[in-house]
């Protein structure tokens, strides 16, 4: 069943990219090519940078692993592991095996992950350093996050409607909220976008309608997607 609704999707996004096809030499129009990040076109831009940076880190992916809400990246990229964790905010969640919130150690298990993959989850959580204390909290001694953050993007309603939408990254940021928990040795932080894919992505024009010498140019000025690698070190 599943394999059907992926291929169902696959086709609705060619369709839609063809029926739909972005006019680059006119986007001068106050409304986006699509106004859900590109998904109903495609792989969204964010979400191929996502991509890029778990399976450089994919030799990490092992053992016991958390995600947030689902297991797709620790399935798509993970190498030996040997648990899977879900953890969601609030009960209810049919696939998650923890409940609880990252803003609230209280409410977690501590010293329970390897590797903790945590995609575009923080843009969303207003208290953003005891969230980040709370992955280091689920963590095990040389226990490694993979984090992933927005710098450039639309708000999201969905998100915004439920528990809120509040923040935008810098590398910068990212490496000393990260670092004030973590230690400034034991982080990694880098970034991936340019001024197309950013403005492709604002458009919600899907990453395939790029090539790829287009996405992976990187441009320091325009950060859309920020990556941090974090180990814990207990002293």
């Amino acid at each position: 069943m599943k394999q059907v609704k992926r291929l169902l999707l696959s086709v609705m996004r060619s369709v839609n990219r063809k029926l739909f096809s972005t006019n680059w030499l006119d986007l001068r129009s106050v409304t986006p090519v699509s106004e859900y990040f590109g998904i109903d076109r495609g792989l969204p831009v964010d979400r191929y940078y996502i991509g890029k940076f778990l399976n450089n880190n994919k030799n990490l992916i092992k053992g016991i692993v958390l995600e947030i809400g689902d297991d797709f990246y620790s399935k798509l990229y993970g190498k030996g592991i040997t648990t899977q964790e879900i953890l969601h905010f609030t009960s209810g969640n049919p696939v998650a095996t923890l409940t609880g919130d990252l803003t609230k150690t209280e409410t977690l298990k501590p010293e329970i992950a390897d590797c903790f993959i945590c995609t575009q989850t923080l843009n969303f959580i207003y208290n953003v350093k005891e969230a980040i204390q709370g992955i280091y909290y689920l963590l095990k001694n040389n226990g490694t996050a993979l984090v992933t953050i927005a710098g450039i993007s639309q708000i999201s309603s969905y998100d915004m409607e439920r528990w809120g939408d509040y923040w935008r990254f810098t590398d910068k940021s990212a490496q000393k909220i990260f670092s004030d928990v973590f230690g400034e040795q034991n982080v990694e932080v880098q970034t991936y976008g340019n001024v197309l894919s950013s403005v492709s992505f604002l458009e919600g024009i899907s990453s395939e309608e790029l090539m790829e010498n287009e996405l992976l140019y990187n441009d320091k000025n325009y950060q859309l997607v920020i990556a941090v690698k974090a180990i814990k070190k207990n002293i």
